[in-house]
């Protein structure tokens, strides 16, 4: 064989090691009022794992609190929901403007304008209290 040519080599696969793994393991033993007290700070940290947020605790990162409310998330779903139903409202809107425009006479199709006129006044009426219901949450919510 010439020297142009090596032999292959096959990779071992796998995952590539890590340039600093982590081999160094402490034992923590805590008692039942220390352990669920641990919890509930695990717990409103956030973070995903037991070791990852003992390590920040000893290490001095800030400890963070994420706190969720129900009704805040109660109140964004049913939020979203108005928004899409405004849209289709918005949507079934122009479609009942164009039928009126080619069913009917100008006169009868001018008369039924006026009516849908009225109820989108009474909707946009009540699409402002939204928005100031809104508001008045958000300013109670982020004080």
């Amino acid at each position: 064989m010439s020297d142009n040519k090596k032999p292959y080599k096959r990779g071992k696969g796998g995952r590539p090691p890590k340039s600093d793994p982590a081999i160094n393991c402490l034992m923590v033993r805590f008692t039942d009022a220390e352990y669920a007290r641990f919890l509930s700070m695990f717990e409103q940290s956030g973070v995903r794992s037991k070791a990852r947020f003992i390590l920040a605790r000893i290490f001095g990162e800030p400890f963070k609190v994420v706190k969720t409310d129900a009704s805040v998330i109660e109140f964004t779903s049913k939020l979203t929901a108005l928004h899409g139903q405004i849209r289709s409202v918005g949507i079934n809107y122009n479609q009942t403007v164009k039928w009126l425009h080619t069913s009917f006479g100008e006169k009868k199709a001018l008369t039924l304008l006026y009516k849908l006129e009225q109820q989108t006044i009474e909707l946009s009426r009540i699409g402002r209290e939204v928005l100031q219901l809104c508001e008045k949450f958000k300013a109670g919510f982020l004080r």
